[in-house]
Order: structure tokens, then sequence, then C-alpha cells
């Protein structure tokens, strides 16, 4: 069953954009991914939260943010913490090796595609 998942940081310009990127390919999920401050490249907006089935959030400060701005599209949504910090470039090695580590944990049935990162 595809699963959609909604990957959120502040920005939407590394880590959460790293994360949709790791799924382009994959028959199993549909990603996106949106930035919760007023600069991101792609700002989430209740639409984003009501197609996902999943939000997954990089930091917990993500998780209270979306739950003071959007409560109602959030009601009966699981959102997963990665706990991730914000200190890695788009597609940093290290970056994509902790996401799947912690994806793997939160959603052992995925299969991750195997990348190469563009470091």
């Amino acid at each position: 069953m595809l699963k959609h998942l909604l990957f959120i940081c502040s920005q939407n310009r590394w880590r959460s954009l790293t994360a949709e990127h790791l799924f382009q390919n994959s028959p199993q999920v549909e990603a996106r991914s949106a930035g919760t401050e007023a600069g991101a490249r792609v700002r989430v907006t209740a639409g984003h939260l009501g197609w996902a089935d999943v939000v997954v959030v990089m930091e917990k400060r993500h998780a209270d943010r979306l739950r003071q701005k959007f409560a109602d599209a959030l009601v009966g949504k699981p959102v997963v913490c990665l706990r991730i910090p914000d200190k890695y470039q788009y597609q940093d090695a290290k970056l994509v090796a902790l996401l799947q580590e912690r994806i793997q944990a939160h959603f052992p049935d995925l299969d991750l595609p195997a990348t190469t990162p563009n470091s």
C-alpha cells in the first residue's frame, strides 16, 4: 500500500528536501516536503497535511509549530519526529545515512532505495 509521507523541517532546503528525494523512485512511498518558516522553499499548508498519511518532522519544535498552527488538520494524523538537527547540507552523506537509519527505525516495512548522495 502506497504511503504518503510529508517531511517537515524549517526551510525545506536541506533536511526535508533530502528526505523527500530519498523516495523519488520508491514504489511504496510518495513523499513531499515543506518547511515551517516564512522563508521556506515550500511552506507547509493544511493541504499538505491533509494529503499526508504520516507527517515526519526533523525536530520536536517543528511538530510543536504544526500543532499550534494546524491543530485541526493534524487530528488523528501520526506525527513522527526523527530528531535530526539543522547541521547538514542538502544530500550530505551523513544526513542521508541518518535519515535512512531513523526512517527505517520508524517504518521497518519500507524498503529504502539505495542512493548515492551528492556530497
